[in-house]
C-alpha cells in the first residue's frame, strides 16, 4: 500500500498573516495577540508593562527552583565509605570523635574506631565532620629557658 505525505502549503497561511515567504523552510510561525482581549482589558502578553500584567509575562523564562534533595550528602557519605577515609565527627558539645564511617541511613552514621568500640552517631548531634588528614595542625609553643628573661621591656626614645 502506497501512502503518501500530506503536507499542507504554509505560504498562503503565511499571507494572511501578514509575513514574508521566506526560503528557509525553519520558520516558526506565532500568531500575533490583539492588544486587548475578549473582556476589553488590556492584553499582558503584548504590553508586560500594563498594571494587569502577570509576573513573569513577555520576560524569559523563569528559572527552576532547585530540586529539594540533591544527594550531595548520600554522595559524599558514600565516598568516604568506600576510601575508608579517617574522619573526625565534632558533636555538639564539642566532643570529638575518630574514625571511619562503616554505614549511614537517614538519622544516624556508625563509625568504626580504632581501639575503641564501635559508635552510632545520631546527625542532629553532629556539629560538623571533616577528614582527619585536613585537621589543623597544633604547634606547641617551646617552653623558655630559666636563663633567659622573659619580656624585658626596653624602652625606645621618640623622635619628634
Amino acid at each position: 500500500m502506497n501512502r503518501k505525505l500530506i503536507r499542507p502549503n504554509l505560504s498562503e497561511l503565511k499571507d494572511k498573516l501578514g509575513i514574508p515567504a521566506k526560503g528557509g523552510g525553519g520558520e516558526t510561525m506565532t500568531a500575533i495577540p490583539s492588544a486587548v482581549t475578549a473582556a476589553g482589558e488590556p492584553n499582558p502578553a503584548v504590553n508586560p508593562s500594563a498594571a494587569t500584567a502577570p509576573q513573569g509575562l513577555g520576560s524569559p523564562r523563569r528559572k527552576i527552583a532547585p530540586p529539594e534533595q540533591t544527594n550531595a550528602e548520600s554522595f559524599y557519605y558514600l565516598k568516604q565509605m568506600q576510601s575508608k577515609t579517617p574522619m573526625v565527627i565534632v558533636l555538639q558539645d564539642d566532643e570529638k570523635v575518630r574514625g571511619v564511617i562503616e554505614w549511614y541511613d537517614k538519622h544516624c552514621l556508625k563509625i568504626n574506631r580504632v581501639k575503641e568500640p564501635n559508635v552510632l552517631v545520631p546527625k542532629h548531634n553532629i556539629k560538623y565532620i571533616y577528614k582527619q588528614d585536613e585537621e589543623p595542625r597544633i604547634r606547641r609553643a617551646r617552653p623558655a629557658k630559666k636563663d633567659e628573661p622573659q619580656g624585658v621591656d626596653v624602652e625606645i626614645p621618640a623622635y619628634d
